[in-house]
């Protein structure tokens, strides 16, 4: 009977406890992260994380691929084991604007989900055909435009982007969901794709593992922040450099495009188990930040462990930020100087529309 009198925060306390008490002796639990495309920089990422972070856990994180951004929301919220997502900064924000606009769907499947940590920019890559008149991404109204799969971050910020600067959709016509992949190959052979669009951080695998002979047939589109067109995409957006660098078989030297933001995100579990599991591995996280900042994705070294504050609607997980803050504030090296209706198309990509 004392039992029931055991309030849960005492409880939480006294199992907390004993997994510390029994540290040694866990065995490694099975957890899941969903990612992206195997040949993109969240699956990198993902891999990093299970490399160099999982295992002083005792997790086994398996890294999933993944349709991308919108897909992984979904995962994250109803498949089992899925533990973690990398989710793309515009997507999860068009979720809570459309739970703060009254769908149940969108509010049921966002407002249980909370950000571990804020990772680093994702450069948008819109590639083009090497003897393509385009130059710009204010050229490409009239294009044939492939956004990537429907899911993917990729295809929500192709289709929010051309809305943004040409204030109405991508015509049903000139819009296609293919996977990189083969939407480069259209690009190539039969041209009933002008303009093919990458979501992945620099350097992202599918483009560094070009050949130098890839310079005939394809280029870069420019982002240009000073033409009108920009105005609105750089409300929600922000511009960034792409590295001759990171494609040293492509460039001869760096350019424009548009990037937006990724971050590492979880569910609000309040069981102990699990919150203790997640507590460890922001824990390892921390601790071995410059591990994964020397031998992981070039990414790494863009992303700072200081937690800054969330737009609205967005909220930590707080577990894993407890852990983080505690063991930054131990050891400051840690945080690096670098710094059933009529759908739209966004709705579509969301995966709203039944």
């Amino acid at each position: 009977m004392i039992i029931h009198l055991i309030t849960r925060p005492v409880r939480t306390f006294f199992a907390l406890a004993v997994c510390l008490l029994n540290a040694a002796d866990v065995v490694a639990v099975e957890y899941k992260i969903v990612t992206a495309s195997e040949r993109g920089t969240y699956f990198a990422i993902g891999k990093d994380l299970s490399r160099f972070v999982a295992p002083a856990a005792k997790i086994e994180l398996q890294v999933l691929p993944t349709d991308g951004s919108a897909a992984n929301i979904k995962h994250l919220r109803y498949d089992p084991g899925v533990k973690l997502a990398i989710v793309q900064a515009d997507v999860y924000q068009a979720f809570l604007d459309r739970a703060a606009g009254g769908s149940p769907e969108a509010a049921a499947i966002i407002r249980p989900l909370r950000v571990v940590l804020p990772l680093y920019n994702t450069e948008i890559h819109y590639v083009v055909r090497a003897d393509s008149p385009l130059n710009y991404l204010h050229d490409i109204k009239d294009a044939k435009i492939n956004g990537g799969l429907l899911g993917s971050g990729a295809a929500l910020i192709t289709h929010t982007l051309y809305r943004m600067m040409f204030d109405g959709p991508i015509p049903e016509t000139n819009a296609s969901y293919l996977s990189n992949e083969e939407a480069l190959a259209k690009l190539i052979t039969d041209k009933t794709v002008d303009v093919v669009v990458v979501a992945a951080g620099q350097p992202a695998p599918l483009i560094a593992n070009m050949k130098p002979e890839a310079q005939k047939f394809i280029k870069f589109l420019k982002f240009d922040p000073a033409h009108p067109s920009s105005k609105r995409p750089l409300t929600v957006y922000s511009h960034s450099v792409v590295k001759a660098s990171s494609y040293p078989n492509l460039l001869q030297e760096n350019f424009t495009t548009i990037a937006v933001g990724a971050f590492l995100v979880t569910y609000d579990y309040d069981l102990e188990f699990t919150v203790y599991n997640l507590m460890r591995f922001a824990r390892s996280l921390c601790q071995n930040f410059a591990t994964l900042q020397a031998q992981g994705h070039p990414k790494w070294r863009e992303v700072n462990l200081s937690l800054p504050r969330l737009g609205p609607g967005w909220i930590y997980y707080p577990p894993t930020e407890r852990e983080i803050r505690t063991c930054v504030a131990k050891t400051p090296s840690a945080a690096p100087a670098t710094p059933g209706k009529s759908c739209s198309p966004e709705e579509r990509i969301l995966g709203l529309c039944k």
